[in-house]
């Protein structure tokens, strides 16, 4: 049996190390608030770089804000170390069903269903409480 992990990918990790491939003399080292080191994106030498494809500053384009969307951002890409487990008196012919029933934070539970069920998740119902 394959151990699980138990916590989600920290994706502001992956990204940084996905620039790191693409533009290798834009990514450096950086203390965090620890002191340990941990990757960084130089955005001054990445906006060099793709200086013809910048799109910066009161240009048109379409986004979507609203108050609070980097703190949403940032809580959307942390990692979390939680476990997810299944609700058997909820689900129906727990045993041989296909489907899966999960009560808990919808957040919390697409981070920890991402790489697991990755391609594999046809439909998700949220209820209303």
């Amino acid at each position: 049996m394959d151990k699980l992990k138990m916590h989600s990918p920290n994706l502001t990790e992956e990204h940084i190390r996905k620039i790191r491939d693409l533009f290798p003399g834009c990514v450096t080292e950086a203390k965090d608030e620890d002191g340990n080191l941990k990757l960084a994106v130089d955005f001054d030498l990445l906006k060099q770089e793709l200086s013809d494809s910048i799109v910066d500053g009161p240009q048109e384009r379409y986004h979507l804000n609203w108050p609070g969307k980097r703190e949403a951002l940032l809580t959307a890409n942390a990692p979390i170390a939680k476990t997810l487990r299944p609700c058997r008196e909820e689900s129906v012919d727990f045993e041989t069903t296909q489907n899966l029933f999960i009560e808990g934070d919808n957040l919390d539970a697409l981070k920890l269903l991402q790489e697991t069920y990755l391609g594999k998740v046809k439909m998700i119902y949220r209820s209303a409480v």
